[in-house]
């Protein structure tokens, strides 16, 4: 007998598409920003304040004018986002003047606006009001920003709009984005079909998935070389070469080159960030090997929308593949799954000379290519004149929307020393500068002094009597020992012991606490924590853009920042600030820039980090450069940093620690004090168990020679693997290369002889040795100096 179907089965979670129902919509209101929609009658809008203790403003028009009553509500309280929006407001920024214009045909003067008010400072994270149109109406909803006082703790967070609505659109008709600027071509590749198109050099070139997960082969020619009888075209052999990435993205590694070694296009956005390039468009041969002969295929697409240009036809083209998601697995096999792309991602490049190009909407409808069905792909090319910042796109969890990487508030200054620049964490950040490299860089700060922008670390302000309750339980360490004006390193980690972030915890008052770390994701976890332990009387809000921080490391730190920083007289003396306390004080005197001072690093000498609010960081960039420069105080980046921190034993997440990995393991064991910790806290009783019975532990490694190890290589004793390299650099100050190893506990022992795995582990050998670590001042009296 035949089962009955189990309806009640959970649906799959599809990559990359995390549907809503029919008629059910999202918005997002950035702190300073508005959004505004349009309801019909019966239409259900929820307002959500998502970190807590965010007002919101809401304004209501109808057909003539201000209509409160539409939603039940009686609006007179001032709308301060709408009324800040004047004439100087929508010049600095114009899409300011089009909220202003929108505004305007719907009757409403934004200097005359009111609103109601929703939320505020004691409202809890997830607090929502839900209201039913009574009419059709427009319906403004905006979210109040300001400066967050360094000793208040209050950065302003996004809102959430739902819509539900009554009667459910019919068409499964998705919206495009809005255009990034004024097109001068826009047009739709229907699926199955490709298009050819002229670009100029300096033109920008957006491609965009518009229903989610459907590939587009990309090509691009020179045109003067075609008008020569020069076919040049992307070339993969070249562009691997010179990029060394599997498919380019903005930042350092973001052209595409022809067979002349000449750029192509660049990759300045990319919403997605995988994609497969230059594997074969799909051509009849590839059908006609599955049993489908004479299914229409890329290949020929493109041989008939290029003829006009003269353009050889090829059997199958050579093509940057946007949106298929490609790989090798473990076995070296290249194989293949349904793209990551969700509905109005998109690529944008900039041309890097004139171009013939032509676009496709892939035919594939046999595999998970295009996740089996076939939709269309648009098209939008935008003038020279205008200027894209780069930028890639990322998400903290699967159904989180989508942030761009930015630009910290140093960057004006660092991008006047260097144009190279990665992606960190969401952030732009040097990774050397001219004129010096990392290996000057790295002298200048075990010598003298350097100063770096950190920027990218994640930080959260977490408030309330709840407060310490909170931190208590979600860090490893004894939060309830730690005073104000102390910081504390601590990890963060699951319920298996296994660590989801690292970072310091400041402690400002008996109720508010600021948590600097490495992942966006440990803000949510915190979150999540409240909530599952009914702790009702925190908010944990994230203060990142409100606070940009840059660091000062090196002997001379101290004589640096002495004349710079003052501090009132409830505050320590700058100069008596121990390691791992903080001062809040100003640049100068009493009327300088506000700004938290901290003797905390990543270097492992004495230094400082000073946090400051992005609208100030130019002038805090410059005070500390102006007084460094009888010091010879140096700019430093990544890759400095990283040489830094490995010679003091400083772990890094991805690299020496993971949510496998636990703090014994990752060389962090003094974060976890068992014996005096008798609060219970998340992971405990599995890193109870897991330090009576160790497998693995971190241990450094001398290499011997001249040649280093990297991530991930194995280490071995004989034949089989004991352990595995997570951190390696050539130590400038100690002339031997070095390495952080998590080794298997019985090959732990200084002394022990191993050999690091190269090639495929076996037939190329580096031979190391087992030694304490760290390797650079193993008692930190540098830092403690």
């Amino acid at each position: 007998m035949t089962a009955p179907l189990d309806i009640a089965r959970p649906r799959l979670i599809q990559p990359g598409l995390l549907p809503l129902a029919p008629g059910h919509e999202r918005y997002w209101v950035r702190p300073g920003g508005v959004t505004g929609l349009q309801l019909e009658t019966g239409d259900k809008i929820t307002i959500v304040d998502r970190q807590g203790a965010q007002r919101a403003e809401v304004t209501v028009l109808g057909q003539g004018g201000v209509d409160f009553a539409a939603l039940g509500l009686h609006g007179d309280a001032p709308a301060t986002v709408l009324t800040n929006m004047d004439a100087t407001s929508h010049r600095q920024n114009p899409q300011h003047a089009d909220v202003i214009a929108a505004l305007a045909d719907r009757g409403l003067r934004p200097d005359k606006a009111t609103a109601v008010h929703l939320f505020g400072e004691s409202s809890r994270a997830g607090s929502q009001e839900s209201f039913v149109a009574q009419r059709d109406i427009t319906v403004v909803v905006a979210a109040p920003t300001w400066m967050m006082d360094l000793d208040e703790a209050n950065p302003p967070s996004d809102l959430m709009v739902e819509i539900i609505r009554a009667n459910p659109p019919v068409s499964t008709h998705r919206d495009l984005p809005p255009p990034l600027a004024e097109p001068i071509l826009d047009v739709r590749i229907n699926r199955a079909t490709a298009f050819s198109y002229e670009v100029k050099k300096g033109d920008y070139i957006q491609v965009i998935d518009v229903e989610g997960r459907q590939c587009s082969d990309f090509l691009a020619f020179d045109l003067r070389k075609l008008e020569k009888g020069q076919e040049r075209g992307l070339d993969s052999i070249a562009t691997h070469y010179f990029m060394g990435n599997a498919y380019p993205q903005p930042g350092l590694c973001g052209k595409f080159y022809d067979q002349d070694f000449d750029p192509l296009v660049e990759v300045v956005h990319d919403t997605v960030g995988r994609h497969d390039t230059f594997g074969l468009a799909c051509n009849s041969k590839f059908y006609e090997d599955f049993g489908y002969p004479g299914h229409v295929n890329c290949t020929d697409n493109f041989n008939a929308v290029l003829k006009p240009y003269q353009v050889e036809e090829r059997k199958g083209w050579p093509a940057l593949n946007l949106f298929y998601n490609t790989m090798f697995d473990a076995h070296n096999l290249l194989i293949f799954d349904e793209p990551w792309s969700r509905p109005g991602d998109y690529v944008l490049f900039e041309a890097k000379t004139d171009l013939i190009c032509a676009s496709s909407a892939c035919p594939d409808d046999i595999d998970p290519s295009n996740a089996w069905v076939c939709t269309d792909i648009h098209l939008r090319v935008y003038p020279a004149k205008k200027n894209f910042s780069m930028a890639i796109s990322h998400r903290v969890t699967p159904e989180s929307e989508p942030t761009m990487t930015r630009e910290s508030g140093f960057h004006p200054r660092t991008s006047a020393l260097t144009s190279q620049f990665v992606d960190y964490r969401n952030f732009w950040l040097p990774t050397h500068f001219d004129g010096h490299g990392a290996i000057d860089e790295y002298w200048a700060c075990r010598e003298k002094a350097a100063i770096m922008d950190l920027s990218a670390l994640r930080k959260f302000e977490v408030l309330g009597p709840d407060a310490e309750a909170l931190l208590q339980y979600a860090a490893t360490r004894n939060i309830r020992k730690l005073s104000n004006g102390q910081v504390v390193y601590t990890a963060f980690c699951n319920d298996t012991g296994g660590m989801i972030d690292d970072g310091t915890i400041f402690r400002l008052t008996d109720t508010r606490f600021r948590a600097v770390v490495g992942d966006d994701y440990t803000g949510r976890w915190l979150r999540e924590l409240a909530e599952k332990l009914g702790l009702d009387r925190v908010w944990v809000k994230d203060s990142t853009d409100q606070l940009h921080n840059i660091a000062i490391q090196g002997p001379a730190s101290r004589d640096i920042l002495r004349p710079l920083i003052w501090t009132n007289d409830k505050e320590t003396n700058f100069e008596d600030v121990g390691w791992f306390r903080f001062v809040i004080g100003r640049i100068g005197d009493h009327q300088g820039i506000p700004v938290i001072v901290s003797r905390t690093g990543y270097s492992g000498e004495l230094g400082y980090e000073i946090f400051c609010h992005p609208d100030h960081a130019v002038d805090v960039w410059d005070a500390v450069w102006e007084a460094g420069q009888e010091y010879g105080l140096t700019p430093l980046g990544l890759d400095a940093l990283d040489m830094l921190r490995i010679e003091s034993g400083l772990v890094f997440a991805g690299y020496d620690f993971d949510d496998q990995i636990d703090p014994f393991e990752a060389g962090i064991g003094f974060t976890v004090p068992l014996k005096t910790k008798e609060d219970d806290f998340s992971g405990k009783e599995a890193l109870i168990k897991r330090k009576e019975n160790p497998q693995r532990t971190l241990v450094g490694l001398e290499v011997a020679g001249n040649e280093p190890g990297g991530h991930g290589d194995t280490v071995h004793s004989g034949r089989f693997q004991v352990g595995v390299v997570t951190s390696a650099t050539r130590s400038q100050i100690l002339r031997k290369n070095i390495a952080l190893c998590r080794m298997m506990v019985e090959y732990a022992e200084p002394g022990t002889e191993v050999e690091i795995g190269k090639l495929d582990r076996q037939q190329k050998r580096i031979p190391a040795t087992v030694v304490k670590f760290p390797f650079y001042d193993p008692e930190k009296k540098r830092p403690r100096s």
